[in-house]
């Protein structure tokens, strides 16, 4: 049985992606800071698979490693979702906190790349690490610039590590704009209704993780769910 490791899998594109690898019979180590919500996830999917809930902040090394402990010597998958906004409404650069940046950094560049670290030595040949993403990365949207930085930075990371990791598969994927909570903070007030539902980012993903595509930046959208063929 292939075993992921997902970050941010409470809710979201997290827990859509680990609904359909439990469908498939993977067996899943899910991270998230709401212990209630991460706990409710593994109960469900834990009547379909094997699931271990290890609830916690990513930023934090201990959990980090409690998290790769629980998944045990060898991991196929790790899915680095979480992240963090920032702000909401989110500052020009001129004004934003430097020691809230500097948080954003630690989530959503730095975790990351400890995780990876972690999880090199137990991954095998062919193993994957997807790296989530966004159109902020390489769009530059005014009032976008920490999350949007930390996005372009976690995806130069995950460039140079698939160079220098040519065994596995280093992906980062941009799942589009979704109706997520967090979607939501970065628009206060506005309706974000007609955005689609984290869902229908699945399909690409798991095109990525059970096809041949090499390492690189893909959108969750533009992909095929067959041999990871580009649709």
């Amino acid at each position: 049985m292939p075993l992921a490791i997902i970050t941010g899998a409470s809710r979201g594109l997290g827990l859509a992606l680990a609904r359909a690898l439990a469908q498939r019979q993977w067996a899943l180590v899910l991270n998230a800071r709401g212990t209630a919500d991460l706990e409710r996830a593994a109960r469900e999917l834990g009547s379909i698979t094997e699931v271990i809930a290890v609830p916690g902040d990513v930023a934090d090394p201990a959990h980090r490693m409690a998290v790769v402990h629980a998944a045990g010597h060898e991991i196929d998958l790790l899915v680095n979702n979480a992240s963090i906004l920032g702000p909401s409404p989110q500052p020009p650069l001129a004004k934003y906190p430097l020691d809230v940046l500097e948080q954003v950094y630690r989530v959503n560049v730095l975790a990351p790349l400890a995780l990876a670290q972690l999880v090199l030595p137990r991954l095998p040949e062919g193993g994957a690490i997807i790296n989530v993403t966004s159109d902020a990365a390489v769009e530059p949207y005014d009032g976008w610039g920490g999350y949007g930085s930390s996005k372009a930075a976690l995806e130069q990371l995950s460039a140079i590590l698939a160079a220098e990791q040519p065994s596995i598969r280093v992906y980062t994927v941009d799942p589009g704009d979704m109706r997520t909570r967090m979607h939501q903070e970065a628009f206060p007030g506005e309706d974000i209704s007609d955005r689609p539902p984290p869902e229908e980012s699945v399909p690409g993903l798991l095109a990525l993780i059970e096809g041949k595509l090499p390492s690189g930046r893909y959108r969750a959208r533009e992909l095929g769910v067959t041999d990871g063929v580009v649709a």
